[in-house]
């Protein structure tokens, strides 16, 4: 029963006006502009009720139904509810507190404002750390593997760049090739040196 009601709403509450405010603008007839601008405004603002009234009235028998009727009787051509309530009591009280309205609503784009900046500077220097010490980390990485290559290995890498086989394989070979070479020169001359 609920999700009826829920429905009803979205539907007469917000699709059919919506539909018909459509056709207020693109036949340009101000009079119908204007009676769906009402709506719309007194709408806005029972919603905004509605969030606290939900809270602490949902309780009272037949709220909901209440709720549904309230809404048809905002749109009702007879009853003409949005009109009625906009010219009597919104009209009015937002006509004598436009100015302290207008006020508070440019002190409170400062402020967002000024939030937004102070929030930004802040992710921005905390981006700023996280990216310097992953590069410092990673600098050490980098700084352990090139120095297991000699330079020798590095101009063969840079030189070398046209061949079929790939530069870490170069680089392997040709570094455990001159190792054991240089060990097996080294052991023969002390063997030779002993043999003298």
């Amino acid at each position: 029963f609920g999700f009826c009601l829920f429905l009803s709403r979205l539907i007469f509450g917000t699709l059919y006006p919506a539909y018909y405010s459509y056709k207020a603008v693109k036949s340009k007839d101000i009079k119908e502009y204007v009676k769906w601008m009402m709506y719309w405004i007194i709408f806005a603002l029972f919603t905004t009720a509605e969030t606290f009234t939900d809270i602490f009235l949902c309780w009272f028998p037949f709220y909901y139904e209440l709720k549904i009727a309230f809404v048809a009787w905002l749109l009702s051509p007879y009853t003409k509810g949005s009109s009625l309530l906009y010219r009597k009591f919104v009209h009015p009280t937002l006509s004598s507190k436009e100015k302290e309205i207008d006020d508070c609503l440019v002190q409170a784009k400062d402020r967002s404002y000024d939030a937004l900046v102070h929030f930004g500077k802040r992710g921005l220097n905390v981006a700023a750390t996280a990216a310097v010490m992953a590069a410092s980390k990673g600098q050490g990485a980098l700084s352990e593997r090139l120095r297991s290559f000699s330079m020798q290995d590095l101009s063969t890498i840079r030189g070398d760049s046209s061949s079929t086989v790939p530069p870490s394989v170069t680089v392997r070979t040709s570094s455990k090739q001159s190792q054991p070479k240089t060990s097996r020169s080294a052991s023969e001359g002390t063997g030779s040196s002993g043999k003298c």
